[in-house]
């Protein structure tokens, strides 16, 4: 394999610049690694707590879910009974579910197929102080 030499720089948003110096036999793996690095350097940056106005359906769900869910698994039907109980409005489960969705594609939230449906349960954030 030749001899290369390969300088990736950036930064993390807050004023930090970064530089990584690669120099002789780079393989794909090594390069990778490095990347992932970054990847996570990145993502470290963004994993910060997100706000949402509580004056919509959507933030009012993601506050209910950071309250009363903050541990174990639940459900549709579990945030859909709370959020009633909360609110005092009625909000249909596909309404919830679409909701519920959304957090999971953002991150926010993992889930896993049950037997009966969907059971998600809240990620924990890693912030930096």
């Amino acid at each position: 394999m030749p001899k290369r030499r390969i300088k990736i720089e950036f930064d993390d948003g807050d004023g930090g610049k970064y530089s990584v110096l690669m120099e002789g036999n780079i393989s794909r793996e090594k390069l990778s690694n490095i990347m992932n690095m970054v990847d996570l350097m990145e993502k470290n940056e963004e994993r910060q707590q997100p706000t949402f106005s509580l004056e919509t359906r959507f933030g009012r769900l993601h506050d209910l879910i950071e309250k009363k869910f903050a541990f174990g698994s639940f459900t549709s039907t579990d945030v859909l009974e709370a959020y009633e109980d909360e609110y005092n409005t009625p909000v249909k489960l596909a309404t919830i579910s679409t909701y519920l969705q959304r957090l999971t594609e953002r991150g926010l939230l993992t889930r896993r197929r049950t037997d009966v449906g969907w059971s998600y349960h809240k990620c924990q954030m890693n912030l930096q102080s």
